[in-house]
């Protein structure tokens, strides 16, 4: 199933929740809003589950308007921050609950609810209770039964933001592995930016009410239309300077006392971003300067600090250096913005 939402707006009072959300979600899609708290994520997704009604626009199925539809109409599965679960049911009673209003067509309950056990890697837990679990376990009941009913839109309201981060990387796998083998319609929603680029199949960056930029993870990371969407999606150097084009290779960025070239034809107010893992001590090109100001171990490497005349610079490196180091980067690595 599809979903559409056009020109969606949401207010609480004097509070603006979302200011015009347009949006495309594709049937069978894994889609994620991702942004800072207070952006407007949750809010969107409740306005597609029914838990919220816009004040303007409207949110369609396939193309057809459910913006009255009550929750229980409109065949979508949640799944929640907190589990949820039933605590006096078992797994498998709380994984069967939905399906006590909707049974499955073609199998008992007994038969989907093993089905779905097995599914999200819970086969012979069905008779325990959900304090018998962890926690990652209680979120892989919780997304079985969300899944129950067979919904045509599958809603994730960052399911994994309470897990530690080993076994938060563990089950965003299961969850993708979930959702292509059923080919449910998705929407994610989660603040963590590594999530959302490791996930998803398209995201949105939602910036004050606003959806900021959509595309696939590695064209929004690559290629940020805004200095929001460049600062928040991963690590990234803003450096604001202006621009001189009609250089050989490009155009001539001057920041501070420093110039750098980058391509393409720029004139006047920019910011250049260039990415950590885009700073290296042996670049040929683009080179400056900088002082260490404090170094991270990463295990596969280093994230460097750097002071460059009272900016901060951020690099990874294979090594931590310490003094004063030079730095630079190839001018095809830096993203350009207009200001």
């Amino acid at each position: 199933m599809s979903l559409e939402l056009a020109d969606v707006e949401r207010a609480y009072g004097d509070a603006v929740a979302l200011r015009g959300v347009d949006l495309t979600v594709r049937d069978g899609e894994f889609f994620t809003l991702v942004g800072p708290s207070g952006c407007g994520k949750t809010t969107t997704l409740r306005c597609i589950a029914g838990l919220e009604t816009p004040d303007a626009g409207a949110v369609r199925f396939d193309g057809t308007d459910v913006s009255g539809v009550p929750p229980e109409d409109r065949n979508v599965g949640v799944v929640f921050q907190h589990y949820a679960l039933f605590p006096t049911m078992t797994v498998r009673e709380n994984v069967a609950y939905g399906l006590r209003f909707d049974p499955p067509a073609g199998e008992s309950v007994e038969e989907r609810v093993d089905d779905l056990l097995a599914l999200v890697d819970l086969t012979g837990m069905g008779e325990r209770d959900p304090d018998e679990l962890s926690g990652g376990q209680r979120q892989r009941v919780a997304l079985a039964r969300a899944l129950a009913p067979a919904p045509d839109v599958l809603l994730l309201d960052e399911p994994l933001s309470a897990l530690d981060a080993r076994l938060r990387d563990e089950l965003r796998l299961e969850l993708k592995r979930v959702q292509r083998e059923l080919g449910v319609t998705t929407v994610y929603v989660t603040h963590d930016q590594a999530e959302a680029l490791a996930v998803s199949d398209r995201l949105a960056v939602m910036n004050d009410g606003r959806v900021a930029q959509v595309g696939d993870p590695e064209s929004v990371y690559e290629n940020p239309e805004t200095r929001f969407v460049a600062a928040f999606l991963g690590e990234n150097n803003c450096l604001d300077g202006r621009a001189v084009g009609g250089e050989t290779r490009g155009s001539l960025v001057r920041v501070g006392d420093a110039s750098f070239t980058v391509a393409g034809d720029y004139r006047g107010a920019v910011t250049c971003c260039i990415r950590p893992e885009s700073l290296d001590v042996n670049a040929s090109h683009n080179r400056f300067e900088a002082r260490v100001a404090e170094s991270e171990f990463l295990g596969d490497g280093y994230r460097v600090h750097f002071d460059w005349n009272g900016r901060s610079v951020v690099a990874r490196l294979d090594d931590a250096p310490t003094g004063r180091v030079t730095l630079g980067f190839d001018p095809d690595d830096a993203v350009v913005l207009e200001r």
